[in-house]
């Protein structure tokens, strides 16, 4: 037996319930209809003439209804004449390379076909202008020579800084519709100054290009569509930040202050950019952000299939597992710390063989007196919470809390033989 082995073998492993969290459902039923009611009010279609060539920005997040929000809007623009084609806007994304960044937008979805337009992928872009700081202000090429820039995106909070405006409509404007030079423009400067230099740099693409609207959705709890908006760049400047305060609103959060371990089955970035949303888990990537659970010790126990080996967020947690260092693709996560700048999080946390000697590991180093007592919290990933496990500890406060229900009985951690949670 290894020295770690000795060191954990000893500690003890709570018992677990089940515990179902409510959060608001409110959703949109007909995305459509709602959508077309938006988007054909006066002030948008005054603006679209027949035979302008329009760039529609669609980015790599995995927007719900994202294949409609596209196809509603190019059908809008070709009713009036107007000829759009999309441009995937989306930073470094898809190995910052033309047909990658295709394949990333046919893999939500997005294709010719179910958009009813050309996509025009290209990593070329022009330095349109520069920000009173020095930094370069880039648009992609064929959004540039386009009679007008239509943006689609969601709103929601930045998992790495705070502002009036973090993750949405100006974020895209700025660095998706900049491509890698762009997003490594933007963040050139550190998430210090991102609150600030985001919206800069998107009032200055506004004003000195064609820009017509930004399409915005707002998500609930489940990803699915709460609010959708059509913004003119006027409406842009003054209604997205509290679109932004209705998102955080709206996400789903762990309904504890603090929590000893946190284990997490799975991270990657088809879950949130930095493998597991910050947001919710309290641990953030830069000290410009804030809020959530105070965790003592994290574990994140594997990768998803759909990240491709990419694990950004590996090293925000403390301890990983021997399967999840396996299946890395070290050149891709390091590329993700490059590119943003912030390489804590892509590197590799304290690893143990198995799952099992990882919780240990987490409980013998969350520092509290009995190991009996621990307040240990365990959830699939961070976009699945309505159904979270608990340790024993935490079913008194479960029971007095509005949002949480207890719905089992209290069972033992489900290890395999090779000590591997299934």
């Amino acid at each position: 037996m290894g020295i770690l082995q000795e060191l954990v073998k000893d500690i003890p492993i709570p018992k677990m319930a089940k515990v179902r969290v409510k959060f608001d459902e409110t959703k949109i039923e007909n995305l459509e209809k709602e959508l077309k009611e938006k988007i054909k009010r006066e002030k948008i279609k005054k603006q679209i003439k027949p035979g302008m060539e329009i760039a529609i920005a669609v980015g790599s997040r995995g927007l719900d209804r994202l294949v409609e929000l596209t196809a509603v809007t190019v059908q809008f623009l070709k009713e009036l004449g107007a000829k759009p084609f999309i441009v995937p806007s989306m930073g470094s994304h898809g190995g910052a390379t033309a047909e990658g960044q295709r394949e990333v937008l046919a893999h939500l979805g997005v294709t010719e076909e179910s958009a009813g337009c050309e996509i025009r992928s290209s990593m070329e872009v022009v330095k349109i202008s520069e920000l009173p700081n020095g930094l370069p202000v880039y648009v992609d090429k064929y959004a540039s020579e386009a009679d007008g820039i239509v943006v689609i995106n969601r709103v929601k909070p930045h998992t790495a800084f705070r502002g009036s405006v973090e993750s949405g409509i100006m974020k895209m404007i700025s660095i998706g519709l900049g491509k890698q030079k762009g997003a490594e423009a933007c963040h050139q400067m550190g998430f210090k100054y991102m609150a600030e230099n985001v919206p800069a740099m998107a009032k200055i693409i506004m004003e000195k290009t064609p820009f017509l609207f930004g399409v915005a959705s707002v998500e609930n709890a489940f990803d699915r569509v709460a609010i959708v908006d059509v913004l003119t760049p006027d409406e842009i400047i003054e209604k997205e930040p509290d679109l932004q305060k209705q998102a955080k609103a709206l996400l789903p959060k762990l309904f504890f202050d603090q929590i000893d371990v946190l284990v997490i089955d799975e991270i990657g970035k088809n879950i949130s950019g930095d493998g597991m949303d910050p947001n919710i888990t309290g641990r953030y990537p830069t000290p410009y952000a804030s809020g959530g659970p105070d965790v003592s010790k994290m574990v994140v126990l594997d990768v998803t299939r759909e990240s491709e080996g990419n694990a950004n967020g590996v090293g925000t947690a403390d301890f990983t597992s021997q399967r999840l260092v396996d299946k890395m693709d070290l050149e891709g996560t390091y590329a993700n710390g490059l590119t943003s700048t912030v390489v804590a999080p892509t590197k590799i946390a304290t690893t143990l063989p198995n799952d099992k000697q990882t919780i240990q590991a987490a409980i013998k180093t969350c520092n509290i007196l009995d190991f009996r007592t621990v307040k240990l919290v365990r959830i699939k990933n961070t976009l699945k919470l309505s159904e979270i496990e608990v340790s024993e500890p935490l079913l008194e406060y479960i029971k007095n809390h509005p949002n949480m229900e207890q719905i089992s009985e209290v069972y033992e951690f489900p290890f395999d033989e090779n000590g591997n949670l299934f």
